[in-house]
């Protein structure tokens, strides 16, 4: 679903700093190899997220769903001299996909892949987090919320990906349709929870960004 036209779109893109050339080409493998190429973040938002990444500048960053690994480069193009990105994806099959674009990035040696439940992951990291982005099982958002606010350092951000869901959390829901139930669940937690303060963005699917008080 387009919330803007497909024109404007274009020249948003046309209009943001260009695609890195490592990510231009990590975008068009993805495309042509993996199933669903439509999950990468792709040019704009992934500009986005370098950007945001720059002005936080942190030194830990955790990601929730790394697919094959282009939104875990922008978001390692903001991290601090000696910082940490540890990235998690439950498919195994991705993994030397993403190892390949990882060691070709100046990034190599900061960016930790895990393979497996994040839930069960997550609380073995023993690290405070100045930046996460959660983009995977939606129907985990709520819980991978709960899991993660402790684990952030005072003014820390959370972004949340996918959050308006094609134009679906404004529609009659089905109630057979968990993953929009929860996301309009977790929508309403993110404005309400006093733990943070939330603004939710119109880029590509929807992007929550929640600032940890």
């Amino acid at each position: 679903m387009h919330f803007i036209s497909e024109d404007l779109e274009n020249y948003v893109a046309h209009h943001s700093q260009d695609e890195p050339e490592l990510l231009a080409k990590l975008n068009r493998e993805t495309y042509q190899k993996i199933l669903q190429p439509r999950m990468l973040s792709g040019h704009f938002q992934g500009r986005v997220l370098s950007m945001l990444s720059k002005i936080i500048n942190p030194k830990h960053i955790l990601e929730i769903g790394t697919y094959t690994g282009y939104a875990t480069i922008c978001l390692a193009e903001g991290l601090a001299k000696d910082g940490t990105i540890d990235t998690i994806d439950i498919n195994e099959e991705l993994a030397d996909f993403q190892k390949k674009y990882f060691d070709a990035s100046t990034w190599k040696d900061q960016i930790f892949q895990h393979i497996g439940d994040a839930m069960a992951v997550i609380p073995n990291l023993n690290k405070k987090f100045d930046l996460v982005f959660i983009d995977a099982d939606k129907e985990n958002y709520i819980n991978y919320f709960h899991l993660i606010v402790p684990m952030m350092n005072k003014g820390g951000i959370i972004l949340s990906d996918n959050v308006l869901w094609s134009g679906k959390v404004i529609e009659e829901l089905d109630p057979k349709d968990t993953s929009t139930r929860i996301l309009l669940e977790y929508n309403a937690l993110l404005k309400n929870d006093p733990r943070v303060e939330t603004v939710l963005l119109p880029i590509r699917d929807g992007l929550t960004v929640s600032r940890v008080i």
